[in-house]
């Protein structure tokens, strides 16, 4: 099969409209139809992110699109990656390394070097790859960031692609968003849009069409499909998190929903195991009772070590612990586990230093070299191999690192507490494989045969993302 674009690039009218959905759904049914064909997102901004093949940091959603693919994922697939480090600035990563931190202000002069290396990854994608299918970030209307656009019409126009706009119907006001989208852009952004797909419609199609009628009529853009509203989808997201999970089991893990959490598809599988009931706790909640208790990573460890204290975590681990609960920190979590977080190069902000919670013999000292690598080994604590991936900057030394957790690929790597109550760890993905997965929980306190098999779970997702978005497929395929 020919595809008849080299890029098409998908934009939202809104942010979470299904943008990064739509493209892996494009990626999957083009590859298996045949087509060599690679994501790109121009610009990133998440704290989900992922270990590339060529040992940089991508976006979360890109490193799911590039599985929906088939293709490894590389820094080229997303050449901008902002991570917030706080309510007004972030960590800015090109091709996959960082080249510092900057406040929105001195990042939007900074987009022109950016845009230049967008443009770089998308040349070098298009000379390996038949098609491209780009997301967009955001919605193209905001105006106040026209100026120097690279995530939205800035880069479609710099390229001259084609665009299909989507917006979200499950919201509301669905058409005001589309029409209002189209009346924010100039005449030729207007033009590059080829159509229209509404997102996450449920009901009947029949009360629908008087609407479609309407827009193609006042748009004079075609409606080129309308996609189903599909539960129970297991695709990592690029940075939402859900509050709640619905109890379904009796093993009950709590985390607290820190302001700065990062990489959450750590909890993924925890949430499709149909024995565990997995709750974020969020500023303000009251923290229930637990089995198990995980601090997750950190885009600004001091940070959210201050609103842990804040949320009264310290008393109510103190508390789970004399009672027999277990507690594992990832990442960030495990560093505020040891004796105190240093920071003497203003890494994360401020320089200085920060008391954790003592549950760890342990230091960390925050470093400006960031850790990237994907890696595989073995549990310490039970037969079981673990796989995931390391993204953190910082480097803990103790006493508690000489019993570790696991063993990576020849060297020992976090630790578990002399009473055996506390596990820590760099690793990411930790809970995928399915066999540590079971193991971390069995050592947890749950006595269960149960496994959770993330990729094959991700790979019927995205089978059935693609199968529903098959007539999208079919309407870019009949000529002009």
């Amino acid at each position: 099969m020919s595809f008849p674009y080299r890029t098409l690039m998908v934009q939202g009218t809104t942010s979470d409209a299904g943008k990064s959905t739509i493209v892996a759904a494009l990626c999957r049914l083009l590859k298996q139809r045949g087509v060599k064909v690679a994501p790109f997102k121009p610009q990133n901004m998440a704290l989900n992110s992922a270990v590339t093949i060529d040992g940089g940091e991508i976006g979360r959603a890109q490193a799911l699109q590039a599985i929906a693919a088939g293709v490894p994922a590389h820094t080229d697939m997303n050449p901008v990656l902002l991570k917030p480090s706080s309510d007004i600035g972030a960590q800015v990563i090109i091709h996959g390394k960082v080249r510092g931190d900057m406040n929105a202000r001195d990042y939007h002069q900074y987009k022109t070097v950016a845009m230049a290396a967008v443009l770089e990854s998308h040349q070098r994608l298009l000379a390996q790859y038949e098609a491209v299918i780009v997301e967009g970030a955001g919605s193209p209307a905001e105006i106040n960031l026209r100026d120097r656009d690279i995530a939205n019409m800035g880069f479609a126009e710099a390229v001259d692609c084609p665009v299909i706009l989507c917006a979200d119907i499950d919201r509301g006001g669905v058409f005001a968003h589309i029409v209002g989208t189209l009346a924010c852009l100039s005449e030729s952004e207007r033009k590059r849009i080829i159509g229209f797909v509404i997102n996450r419609f449920r009901g009947d199609i029949k009360l629908l069409e008087p609407g479609l009628d309407w827009l193609e009529a006042q748009t004079g853009k075609p409606v080129l499909a309308v996609l189903p509203y599909l539960h129970g989808l297991y695709l990592d997201a690029e940075d939402a998190v859900q509050a709640v999970q619905a109890e379904r089991g009796a093993f009950r893990i709590v985390v607290p929903s820190l302001p700065r959490m990062s990489n959450h598809t750590d909890f993924d599988a925890l949430r499709a195991h149909p024995e565990v009931d997995l709750r974020f706790v969020r500023k303000g909640e009251a923290i229930p009772p637990a089995d198990l208790i995980v601090l997750p990573g950190s885009k600004n460890t001091r940070a959210d070590l201050a609103a842990l204290k804040e949320g009264g975590w310290p008393q109510a681990i103190a508390r789970h612990l004399r009672y027999g609960g277990k507690v594992i920190g990832i990442c960030g979590g495990f560093q505020m586990l040891g004796a105190q977080v240093h920071d003497p190069h203003g890494v994360e902000g401020e320089a200085g230093s920060a008391a954790g919670l003592g549950l760890l013999d342990m230091e960390t000292e925050l470093t400006r070299d960031k850790r990237l690598a994907q890696v595989t080994g073995s549990c310490a604590f039970a037969d079981a191999p673990v796989s995931g991936y390391e993204i953190h900057m910082g480097v803990s030394h103790g006493g508690a690192l000489a019993q570790a957790a696991f063993h990576i690929e020849g060297r020992p790597e976090g630790a578990i507490g002399k009473d055996g109550q506390v596990l820590g760890t760099y690793l990411h993905g930790l809970f995928d494989h399915p066999e540590a997965g079971r193991a971390l929980l069995h050592w947890a306190g749950l006595d269960s045969q149960h496994t959770v098999d993330s990729n094959a779970l991700r790979e019927a997702s995205l089978d059935r993302l693609a199968q529903a978005c098959a007539p999208l497929m079919d309407r870019l395929l009949l000529p002009d």
